[in-house]
C-alpha cells in the first residue's frame, strides 16, 4: 500500500507515524509546503515572547527522525499542485527548485490545516504587520521585535529614522493566539493594544465569562477595544504604523499582529473534487473519509461533528488533530477506528490566571433553540481555604434539566483550573451527569484540592437545584421580585442592590413576619451559599423562594455594563 500524506504538521506527523508502527510493508511519503514537519506552532506565541527561546525546541521531529526511525519518506518545501484523483496521482513541486514530479497513490491523506485571515485592507501587506502560523513567522517577528532600528524596513514608505526598538503593539483579534500574543508581548516590555471586532474577547467563552477575563486583562495594562473592526493600516510620518478602525479610531503602532482568525485551506481538497461542508470545511465521516473513498483528511481543515450538539463545527485545535491522525493510520492499517466528535476543550494562559472550557456555551445552546438547560455559577476556592496560596475559581456549569447531563464547564482562576476542566472534559466525554460529578472521588491534600472538590461541589449545587431542594434565578431575570439579601451591613455598604432588603442570615428566623408570602423572594449574597441556607428555610416556612446563582459574586459580570 502506497500512502501519501499531505502536510507534516500535527495530523498529518501522527499519521505518519502510527501509520508505521501499525504496517512495517506500507510505503509512506509525507509532504510538507514549509521547511519544517512536526513543530509545535502551538508554542509559538511563547517563542515570540522568550519563555522558549531556541527555535529548536519547537521541532518535535525532523525529516532525518522520520526516515531514521519510521522509514517515511518526508520531504519538506514540497507542495502540492494538482490532484488526479481518477488517476489517483498528485503533482508535487519542489518549491526551492521550481521542479514538478508525479507520484502515485493507494491512499491520499490531507492534512493542510488552516491559514490565517488576512483581509484585503488598505495597507495590510506594510512592513511591521505579521500573522502567527509557521516557525519562520515567529523568527521574523522576534526579529523585527529585536532590531535596533524599527524604521529601516519602512523608510522607502516614509524616510524617516526612528532609533528605538517597538514600543507599542496592536493586536488584531481576541481569541486565543491574540491574547496569548498579548501577554508575550506585555512580557517583551510592550504597551499593547488589542482589537476586537466582536463585543467580547474569546469567542467561545459565554460573554459574562468573556467579561471577566476582559477585567483580568485591563488589570495588567492592556488597552482593549471591543465591538470595533479593523478597516486599514497607514505609516505615519515618525516612521510607526497605524492602525485604523471602523469608528474612525487610529492606534498607533510599532508591530501589529493579525490574529483575526483562520480558514479552512481547502484547495487541494477542490482539486479533487471532494465534498465541502455547510462550514467551508471538508466534509468526511467517522473514520475521517472523503467523499472520494481513497481520500481521507484531518485537522483544522475538515468539518467535524460537535460531541454535544451533533452540529457541524470547525474546531481548529491540536489535540483533535492529532486524534484524527491515529485514525485515519488505524482504518489504513484494517482497524475499525472512528472519531467520536469534538467537543472545543482549549485552554489559554493570561499572565498569572487561565481561561479553560469545554462542552457548549449557553450562546450556542440558544442559538441551536435548545432549552433544556440550566446553568450555575460558583466560586469555589482551588484549595483548602486555611492552606496558603488559595484562589477562586470562578465557574460555570451547564447541564440537562431533564436528566441532569453534563453539557458544558468555563473556568477562570489562577491555580488549579486545568485539574478542573479535565475533569469536566472527561465528564462530558464519558456522557456524565450532575449526580456523576457529586459522587466523583477526587485527589484531596490541602495543597491541592478540598474534600469537596470544585467539581464534587459543581454537581452538588446542580444536583439541589434539579432535585428542587434550590431553586434559583439568575440576574437577568429579577421580574418584580421581592428581592432578600441576606449579607451583614457592612457587606452592602460596599455595594447595595438597589430595591433589595436587608435582613442578615442569623436574623431570618426571627423576622419572617417582614417577608411577603403571595410574592417569589429572590436571595441573595456575596457567592450564593448564606442565600442557600436562607432559602432553605424560607421553603420551609411556606415561602417561594429562589437563590440567585452565585449571589453578588456572579452580578458583577452578568449584568450589561
Amino acid at each position: 500500500m502506497k500512502v501519501i500524506i499531505v502536510g507534516g504538521v500535527a495530523g498529518g506527523a501522527s499519521c505518519a507515524a502510527r501509520l508505521r508502527r501499525l504496517d512495517e510493508k506500507a510505503e509512506i511519503t509525507m509532504v510538507e509546503r514549509g521547511p519544517y514537519v512536526s513543530y509545535a506552532n502551538c508554542g509559538l506565541p511563547y517563542h515570540v515572547g522568550g519563555t522558549i527561546e531556541n527555535e529548536a525546541s519547537l521541532l518535535v521531529a525532523t525529516e532525518q527522525t522520520f526516515k531514521a526511525v519510521f522509514n517515511v519518506d518526508c520531504r519538506t518545501n514540497c507542495e502540492v499542485v494538482s490532484i488526479e484523483a481518477g488517476k489517483k496521482t498528485v503533482d508535487l513541486k519542489n518549491t526551492n527548485t521550481g521542479e514538478i514530479t508525479t507520484e502515485s497513490y493507494d491512499k491520499l491523506v490531507l492534512s493542510p490545516g488552516a491559514a490565517p485571515i488576512r483581509p484585503p485592507l488598505p495597507g495590510i501587506d506594510l512592513p511591521g504587520i505579521f500573522s502567527v502560523r509557521t516557525v519562520p513567522d515567529a523568527r521574523n517577528i522576534r526579529e523585527w521585535l529585536e532590531r535596533d532600528i524599527v524604521q529601516s524596513a519602512m523608510n522607502e514608505y516614509s524616510g524617516a529614522n526612528t532609533l528605538s526598538k517597538p514600543k507599542k503593539a496592536v493586536v488584531v483579534g481576541g481569541g486565543f493566539i491574540g491574547l496569548e500574543m498579548v501577554e508575550n508581548l506585555i512580557h517583551r516590555g510592550l504597551t499593547v493594544t488589542l482589537v476586537e471586532k466582536l463585543d467580547q474577547v474569546m469567542p467561545p467563552l459565554d460573554p459574562e465569562m468573556a467579561k471577566l477575563v476582559k477585567r483580568y486583562m485591563a488589570r495588567r495594562g492592556v488597552k482593549i477595544k471591543l465591538g470595533d473592526g479593523v478597516a486599514g493600516f497607514r505609516n505615519t510620518e515618525e516612521g510607526s504604523l497605524e492602525v485604523l478602525t471602523e469608528s474612525g479610531k487610529a492606534h498607533k503602532a510599532d508591530i501589529v499582529i493579525l490574529a483575526i482568525g483562520v480558514r479552512p485551506e481547502t484547495a487541494l481538497a477542490k482539486l479533487a473534487g471532494l465534498e465541502l461542508g455547510q462550514r467551508g470545511g471538508i466534509r468526511v465521516d467517522e473514520q475521517m473519509r472523503t467523499s472520494n473513498p481513497d481520500i481521507f483528511a484531518v485537522g483544522d481543515a475538515v468539518e467535524v461533528k460537535d460531541f454535544v450538539t451533533g452540529e457541524w463545527s470547525l474546531i481548529p485545535l491540536a489535540g483533535p488533530a492529532n486524534r484524527q491522525g491515529r485514525i485515519v493510520a488505524d482504518v489504513l492499517a484494517g482497524r475499525n477506528s472512528r472519531y467520536r466528535g469534538t467537543q472545543g476543550t482549549s485552554i489559554c494562559q493570561i499572565f498569572d490566571a487561565t481561561i479553560a472550557q469545554t462542552g457548549a456555551s449557553e450562546k450556542v445552546l440558544k442559538r441551536i433553540g435548545d432549552t433544556n438547560f440550566e446553568k450555575i455559577y460558583i466560586y469555589p476556592n482551588s484549595h483548602a481555604g486555611y492552606y496558603p496560596g488559595a484562589k477562586v475559581l470562578a465557574t460555570k456549569v451547564i447541564f440537562r434539566k431533564s436528566d441532569g447531563r453534563l453539557l458544558g464547564a468555563q473556568v477562570l482562576g489562577e491555580d488549579g483550573v486545568a485539574k478542573r476542566m479535565d475533569s469536566f472534559s472527561m465528564a462530558i466525554q464519558m456522557g456524565c451527569t450532575i449526580y456523576d460529578l457529586e459522587e466523583s472521588e477526587l485527589t484531596y491534600a490541602p495543597p491541592y484540592g478540598s474534600a469537596k472538590d470544585p467539581v464534587n461541589f459543581a454537581g452538588m449545587v446542580a444536583a439541589d437545584i434539579l432535585s428542587g431542594l434550590m431553586p434559583i434565578a439568575h440576574w437577568n431575570d429579577l421580574g418584580d421580585s421581592f428581592l432578600l439579601d441576606v449579607r451583614n451591613p457592612q457587606e452592602i455598604e460596599v455595594e447595595a442592590v438597589p430595591g433589595a432588603v436587608n435582613i442578615p442570615l442569623p436574623q431570618i428566623r426571627s423576622r419572617l413576619g417582614e417577608l411577603p408570602v403571595d410574592r417569589e423572594i429572590l436571595v441573595i449574597c456575596r457567592s450564593a451559599q448564606r442565600a442557600y441556607f436562607a432559602t432553605r428555610i424560607l421553603l420551609q416556612n411556606g415561602f417561594r423562594a429562589k437563590n440567585i446563582s452565585g449571589g453578588m459574586m456572579s452580578r458583577s459580570h452578568s449584568i450589561q455594563d
